[in-house]
């Protein structure tokens, strides 16, 4: 395999350029002067929402055309974007907020970019995750970046199944309607004990940032009014106990495995019950009877 080196700035005179633009993630102040300035400077904006986008360009009075670029005609577009790269046309891609290809359209350009031999320049910016990451006060490393879980529940399951084991910090992305079930997932996966931290609002005005275990954020979800978009911090595992969970439940009592909840986790009776009876793939009726020795 040969290594291939390329510097946009030496390869201006005979193609297009490719740049990667980050824009704010809420806060019009984070916008960086290079980012600005490329974005005057380019032939061409692929934006994933031109109208959004457009209240961006207006602020900084840049006046530099548009064309649409996102999930639903990446395939359609990304011929017509290289063309136009191959033929020295400057452009620049751009998500709604923050930087592209993260939980954004932009990877697949980037792929056919360096397949044809066109030079990709990224800017540094705005990124929710690191944002939220550096601020948490858990630990900023290793870290790995989730985004978005699956909304379909078996890849969801055993993709937090694969993640309850990793020690890494990691970092997701949801939004106010799912935060809820989202939280039940981690809490069934990962156990209530585990520090989380739900940022809210990022950079804007109403920036949040709520602190505690995974069994306390979920109660949190379940009384407050749940608004803006969050990125959600949590701890990775911290001890080998708890990649096992699942396969040694059954070897200790029903009883004592609620009450180790209770009296060590601090979890309410009824949280308790009903997150043994999922490790346990029993009904939770079954769990409480056990618990409060109740015969039927």
């Amino acid at each position: 395999m040969t290594l291939e080196k390329m510097s946009s700035y030496h390869q201006k005179n005979l193609q297009g350029v490719l740049y990667l633009v980050p824009t704010p993630i809420g806060n019009l102040g984070d916008m960086t002067y290079r980012a600005v300035e490329v974005l005057k400077q380019v032939d061409l904006i692929a934006a994933e929402d031109t109208r959004n986008t457009q209240k961006l360009l207006n602020h900084f009075e840049i006046k530099t055309p548009q064309i649409s670029f996102h999930e639903h005609n990446t395939q359609a577009r990304i011929p017509q974007l290289i063309k136009k790269l191959t033929e020295g046309i400057t452009i620049a891609q751009v998500s709604d907020a923050g930087t592209p290809s993260i939980s954004d359209p932009g990877h697949e350009l980037v792929v056919a970019c360096i397949d044809a031999g066109i030079p990709v320049t990224p800017l540094p910016g705005a990124n929710a995750g690191i944002s939220a990451l550096i601020a948490s006060g858990i630990d900023p490393q290793p870290f790995t970046f989730i985004g978005f879980i699956s909304r379909r529940k078996k890849e969801k399951e055993e993709q937090l199944k694969s993640l309850a084991k990793k020690r890494d910090t990691l970092i997701f992305y949801e939004a106010p309607h799912r935060l809820k079930k989202t939280l039940e997932s981690f809490q069934t996966f990962f156990g209530g004990a585990r520090k989380i931290v739900l940022c809210r609002e990022l950079t804007k005005r109403y920036e949040e940032f709520i602190r505690g275990t995974i069994a306390e954020a979920l109660e949190w979800a379940k009384e407050d009014q749940v608004r803006g978009e969050f990125c959600i911090i949590i701890e990775g595992s911290l001890n080998d106990l708890e990649e096992t969970v699942g396969e040694t439940a059954s070897e200790v009592p029903l009883e004592e495995q609620v009450s180790n909840l209770i009296n060590e986790e601090n979890y309410r009776p009824n949280d308790a019950i009903k997150e043994i009876a999922k490790k346990n793939n029993l009904k939770k009726q079954v769990v409480y009877n056990t618990f409060h020795h109740i015969d039927v």
